[in-house]
């Protein structure tokens, strides 16, 4: 559709400024089938604040997280974002350069990014983490074109428990290279990854909590990897879960990848996000991203530069580590605050509430007729079997103002095995009433 202004004079006086001779010549280059010779069927303009009116109408039908009972996880988690967040990553000390070339005008960005690594090794136990990735399923694929380049073997095993959007990167990664392996998904989630490992493996992948929310042996899987010559990659969706379960750093992994959206990043129409990736320091020149390091000028001050690749590298696509060029630099300064507001002792309490709604949510679904919850371990996550479809289900518990959590059937299409499982979050903002709304909802739904 073309926007021509009200009188031929405006036209023809644009039109001079451009040097082109009518409207014709100015879409010339658009090929003639790809023109319509007709107006399309929209409303006259209006003014701004009608406009705006009929925004605020739309958005209104809206069901937004906070509207009432929620229980969506699936990678994605409704957590609470104090103010101070937004307030402070808005400050002008961020303000600097986003490709921190320079560091003497950069010292805002590069010092964030040095404590957001520092927070991000203390949390997973390993000793160095870069500057972030994209998000949790990009960074899942490169942790695992790391492991090949590491140990220079091509086959990776994925978890039936590795969300399903994160093996779908991978695969698109690797191009569905026949030496990688995808365990099926099932309810019981990880699948037999062991007995899948033989010195052509390069790593194998594990989520925990998995996509079931089942919490998975990791010092088990690092030592019948590490027997193999392999390494264990470690994915974790849920990031808080790492401020109550053991670190997996001490319990042999490699490569640990995360996504960082539960801290400082509130849920916003699917984005953005905020991977996380961190490793051993024998593997540091094979980590991709951006790296900042500590030094000092050449009057013995503090500083602070990246170090050992710059963005150029990875330029040189058939040189590079990664071909991946940038950071999600707002979204990791959000993660930075927010988890310097928590301190230590805040992280270990928000994750305990976290767990403890998730205790109350699962004791009151075992006592609805018709549910049976599957987990025996989980963090916030659990899945439940329901007595008929879950998707429709949902739908008509999202009519009544409750999101009651994620289909698997959504993530898993086609998949018959999973038509009734349900996958539902607790966090620190699910209430007994949410809980209690739920139940008697489903009770209902189900009789």
């Amino acid at each position: 559709m073309r926007y021509l202004p009200h009188s031929a004079a405006e036209r023809a006086e644009m039109l001079g400024v451009i040097g082109a001779t009518d409207i014709d010549a100015l879409f010339s280059a658009v090929p003639k089938s790809a023109l319509r010779s007709f107006d399309l069927d929209l409303p006259a303009h209006s003014p701004e604040f009608l406009v705006e009116r009929h925004m605020r109408a739309l958005a209104a039908k809206n069901h937004a997280a906070g509207d009432g009972p929620f229980f969506v996880g699936a990678g994605a988690y409704r957590h609470h974002v104090p103010a101070t967040v937004d307030h402070l990553i808005q400050r002008s000390e961020w303000l600097t350069a986003y490709t921190p070339y320079q560091p003497e005008i950069s010292q805002g960005t590069l010092q964030m990014l040095f404590e957001f690594q520092t927070q991000v090794a203390k949390i997973t136990g390993m000793d160095v983490a870069n500057a972030s990735l994209y998000d949790g399923s990009t960074a899942t694929a490169e942790a695992v074109l790391m492991a090949r380049r590491i140990t220079k073997k091509n086959k990776v095993v994925l978890s039936g428990g590795l969300h399903p959007h994160y093996r779908d990167v991978v695969k698109a990664y690797l191009k569905d290279d026949p030496d990688l392996v995808c365990l099926s998904p099932s309810p019981e989630g990880q699948g037999d990854i062991l007995s899948q490992v033989d010195n052509k493996t390069a790593a194998i992948v594990i989520q925990t909590p998995d996509f079931y929310g089942h919490l998975r042996d990791l010092k088990g899987a690092a030592e019948a990897a590490h027997a193999q010559g392999a390494l264990l990659i470690v994915v974790i969706t849920e990031v808080v879960s790492l401020g109550l379960l053991e670190a997996p750093g001490a319990l042999g992994a490699d490569i640990v990848v995360a996504e960082g959206q539960s801290i400082g990043n509130a849920l916003n129409f699917g984005g953005p996000y905020l991977g996380l990736m961190a490793t051993r320091k024998d593997f540091i020149r094979q980590m991709p991203g951006r790296l900042c390091g500590e030094t000092v000028d050449a009057e013995g001050n503090r500083g602070f530069v990246l170090t050992l690749s710059t963005r150029e590298q990875h330029i040189r696509r058939e040189k590079a580590t990664s071909n991946i060029c940038t950071n999600s630099g707002l979204c990791a300064l959000a993660f930075s605050i927010h988890m310097a507001l928590l301190g230590e002792a805040g992280f270990v309490r928000l994750a305990r509430l976290n767990h403890a709604s998730a205790i109350k949510l699962a004791d009151a679904l075992t006592a609805v007729t018709g549910v049976e919850v599957l987990n025996d371990t989980f963090f916030n996550e659990l899945t439940i079997r329901v007595s008929e479809p879950a998707a429709p289900l949902v739908e008509r518990l999202a009519r009544r103002g409750i999101l009651a959590g994620v289909p698997a059937s959504r993530l898993l299409p086609g998949d018959a095995e999973v038509e009734n499982l349900l996958v539902l979050a607790a966090t620190e903002l699910t209430t007994d009433l949410d809980i209690e709304a739920l139940t008697t909802a489903l009770a209902e739904e189900l009789a």
